[in-house]
């Protein structure tokens, strides 16, 4: 199987073509034609994800993030991207990014997110999710099973005695979709990243605000991934070592 085979398997799954103007997904290092050996999934790909997939005798990394995502005029390797993109050719790994075609897919990023926190009635399109949680609760509450859900801190913006029926989620940097969230008729909204003027907005709508993190909201999502490309694998009966990454997030070089 190629490089070539595993990125037509994955458009099938969270299509390329969905992705947004601004962004860089797709095949962005290595060549179609070359030979999979094993496959590493991982949020990023850094320097010490390349190491990993080395030692594991994977020669392609799925990520969500993409590298290039700014054009530059050059790489060399005294910059942190430029030292990346060298390894990554120097250990002939090729590099395949499902960013924003991932986060608005069906089983993608964001669905998987809502999954985890026990969304009933789940709805929604693009890049936010909103649904009914099992039980209501408090606010302080539901930050709590958060942290719990995603192993990750909750910073809880909003009165903490506030009632949550309603939830809408939106990973990563996902503050800007709150709107849709308040015209559903939610009582909280979580994401990765939320901006002070958004979660301020929220506010004044009675909506209580949940930052959870980029890497814990978009995290299980790649691992979604990486189970869907094994179904796949598994229905035409092909053998492949795929493996996720156990990369702390922000590790040092």
């Amino acid at each position: 199987m190629t490089v070539g085979d595993v990125y037509q398997i994955l458009d099938r799954i969270a299509p390329f073509d969905t992705q947004a103007d601004f962004d860089n997904s797709g095949l962005l290092i290595g060549s179609p034609s070359r030979e999979v050996t094993g496959i590493l999934f991982a949020l990023d790909v850094t320097e010490a994800v390349a190491e990993e997939a080395v030692s594991l005798g994977a020669n392609l990394i799925v990520t969500h993030h993409p590298v290039l995502f700014s054009p530059v005029q050059r790489i060399t390797e005294d910059h942190p991207e430029g030292r990346l993109i060298a390894a990554l050719i120097r250990n002939r790994l090729s590099l395949i990014a499902a960013h924003t075609n991932l986060d608005q897919a069906p089983g993608g990023i964001n669905d998987t997110l809502a999954a985890l926190c026990g969304l009933t009635d789940t709805a929604g399109e693009g890049y936010v999710r909103y649904g009914r949680l099992p039980e209501a609760c408090t606010a302080r509450e539901l930050a709590d099973r958060l942290a719990g859900i995603l192993d990750c801190t909750v910073r809880l913006m909003g009165p903490e005695e506030a009632v949550v029926h309603r939830l809408a989620v939106s990973s990563g940097a996902g503050s800007s979709e709150w709107e849709a969230a308040a015209d559903a008729g939610c009582d909280a909204f979580l994401s990765g990243e939320i901006r002070h003027h958004h979660a301020l907005s929220m506010a004044a709508c009675g909506m209580v605000s949940l930052e959870c993190g980029h890497f814990a909201t978009e995290a299980p999502g790649i691992r979604a991934l990486a189970l869907a490309l094994q179904n796949a694998l598994d229905e035409i009966e092909w053998k492949m070592r795929i493996f996720v990454s156990k990369i702390p997030a922000y590790s040092f070089p």
